[in-house]
């Protein structure tokens, strides 16, 4: 069947996430959390596993598998997305949002950069509007583009118990955004500035950068900053919203339904770790944390994003960046000048402490999260290729290794695994350890084992990885297929179920490397919070010309991060020179 040219006209054709049985679920389970449990551990896992298969676990498979089967479902997943990314109830500022470091574009300013950047947005949004965008396609074959519905006009919104998100393309609000308006802040301040004319026509960037100047003009002195609101814990934040909302309805409205949110900041960074960190959190009264999209250009013309998770991914956000920044800024005739609105807030006392007190806090939870980035040009894709390996499997086997050097323990480790080739498709959850890894690091930590062995037990390993990741993108993944049953468990209001409570279901996601990778050439450093108090973050992507790595951790376990930086340059370099050195086959 020929692929349809229409951004969303091969999403019907997409086959289904499949839905393993729950005895292949379970095997595969104890297989993947095998490798990080003691032999008791592991019977007691056994045990759990089995009174689950033979309890509760059948009816709730069951009604997951008749939801799958129900009218207007395009995946089991469409409950677990909603349920594990707007049920969360921390906050999502830094511990779930994530950010782009943009190529660079010298000789551009502040206000130019931002301009650019947002003319190119807007006409990428109209031709996603009129479904110009190419589908996307991978070896071939059509891949889903469901998400880039919510790329613009999207907006978290805080609920007491759940969340709910705001977009386009929904029953609630049809077909794409008919908006015409981005927010611009600046020093705490949200301005609303038109990027499209009354009659449809998008502003040039000449014309919206004027209207930036006006903006920055406007808003010298400090503004109430009430985005450190949307850094709060989200129950919080929900009962702080209704507050606001009394007398701030007007305002609300156009934050949340703006097309997109562009955050001016007077940081000059002095090096890429600097400007990566302005954009996981940076200044948050300067911020809307549930906005889908946010352009933070710096005051050096340095440029990013910060992304809301809960209805995008990397790989889509992904696609976007590579639009925007691999085209020339629009030249468009322009509408005459774009019209700048300030938002006037009202706020009581009560407002202006929650404000205040929210951006305290927010600013001691960032202080707390240590960062640090990489940079290795001796490592990079192609060289991976030459040593005969896959890129993916050369870079996770060295944080492997890393860890181990570093922390003296293999532990759980994640990696995120597209999978848009389904339909609906999102991520799956892949688990790294394996028992042939276990083998590759215990025998590079080992003296006594040379180096013909060690090479051994590395292929052994990245075969191991490629055959798991593989099985990842084909949804033959055993963890989100339980976690939803735990969740079915818990909407029916349920006791919590002992499976959930044994060995291998909590070592197996108590993450000590939190890891997910965005290769693009047009993007510098890709980066998130760390996932647990010794977790490190390992934000990656393995370009055709260098391997860039952003970290995070607690900064309590800082010296631990640090130290895994050393280890992994280290370690890069051993196994470049060990395969390197290696006969080649036949």
């Amino acid at each position: 069947m020929p692929l349809s040219p229409l951004t969303f006209g091969n999403e019907d054709a997409l086959p289904r996430v499949p839905l393993p049985s729950l005895e292949v679920t379970g095997r595969r389970f104890l297989e993947w959390c095998a490798p990080l449990l003691t032999d008791d551990e592991r019977a007691r896992t056994e045990k759990a596993l089995d009174e689950f298969l033979t309890g509760e676990g059948p009816e709730l498979d069951a009604a997951l598998r008749a939801y799958d089967a129900a009218p207007g479902v395009h995946s089991w997943l469409d409950a677990f997305w909603r349920s594990r990314y707007l049920g969360r109830r921390d906050r999502i500022a830094l511990n779930a949002n994530f950010f782009f470091l943009f190529q660079d574009a010298p000789g551009l300013g502040r206000v130019e950069r931002a301009a650019g950047l947002t003319a190119a947005t807007v006409a990428y949004k109209l031709a996603i509007d009129a479904q110009a965008v190419p589908p996307a396609t991978r070896r071939g074959e059509p891949l889903s583009m469901e998400q880039f519905k919510y790329l613009f006009s999207a907006c978290r919104i805080p609920g007491r118990e759940i969340d709910t998100s705001r977009t386009p393309y929904t029953d609630a609000w049809p077909g794409p955004s008919t908006e015409r308006h981005v927010v611009v802040f600046h020093h705490g301040h949200a301005v609303r500035l038109d990027v499209i004319a009354p009659d449809g026509t998008p502003h040039s960037a000449a014309e919206i950068a004027d209207g930036l100047r006006a903006v920055v003009a406007a808003t010298a002195g400090r503004g109430d900053a009430v985005g450190h609101l949307t850094t709060m814990a989200r129950a919080a934040w929900a009962e702080s919203r209704e507050a606001l909302r009394e007398h701030n309805a007007a305002a609300l409205e156009t934050i949340e339904t703006a097309l997109f949110c562009v955050a001016l900041e007077d940081t000059v960074p002095k090096e890429p770790r600097e400007a990566c960190d302005v954009l996981l959190h940076g200044d948050s009264g300067n911020r809307w944390f549930d906005k889908s999209l946010t352009l933070v250009v710096l005051g050096d013309g340095t440029a990013g994003l910060n992304g809301e998770h809960c209805e995008l991914d990397g790989t889509t956000v992904i696609g976007y960046v590579d639009a925007v920044l691999g085209a020339p800024t629009p030249d468009l005739p322009g509408a005459g000048p774009a019209a700048v609105t300030p938002l006037r807030w009202h706020l009581d006392d009560a407002l202006h402490a929650d404000i205040a007190r929210a951006g305290s806090e927010f600013a001691d939870h960032a202080a707390a999260c240590a960062t640090a980035t990489l940079s290795i040009t001796s490592v990079t894709s192609a060289r991976a290729k030459q040593l005969r390996c896959s890129p993916d499997a050369f870079a996770q086997l060295a944080f492997q290794l890393a860890h181990r050097r570093a922390k003296g323990i293999t532990g759980a480790t994640y990696e995120s695994i597209a999978t848009r080739h389904f339909r609906h498709g999102r991520t799956e959850a892949m688990r790294v350890v394996t028992p042939e890894i276990v083998v590759f690091v215990d025998a590079m930590t080992d003296p006594a084992v040379g180096d013909d062995e060690r090479r051994a037990a590395f292929r052994a390993a990245a075969d191991a990885h490629v055959r798991r990741a593989t099985q990842c993108r084909a949804g033959d993944a055993p963890e989100q297929h339980l976690w939803e049953l735990q969740w079915i468990q818990r909407r029916r209001g349920g006791p919590d179920l002992p499976f959930f409570d044994c060995p291998g279901w909590t070592i197996l996601r108590d993450d000590h490397l939190s890891t997910s990778a965005v290769p693009s050439p047009r993007i510098q450093y890709f980066g998130f919070g760390s996932t647990s108090p010794n977790c490190i973050g390992v934000g990656y992507g393995l370009q055709h010309d260098r391997l860039d790595v952003y970290l995070t951790t607690p900064r309590p376990v800082a010296d631990r991060m640090h130290l895994f930086a050393a280890r992994l340059r280290e370690a890069l370099a051993e196994l470049d020179d060990l395969l390197a050195t290696e006969q080649p086959p036949g």
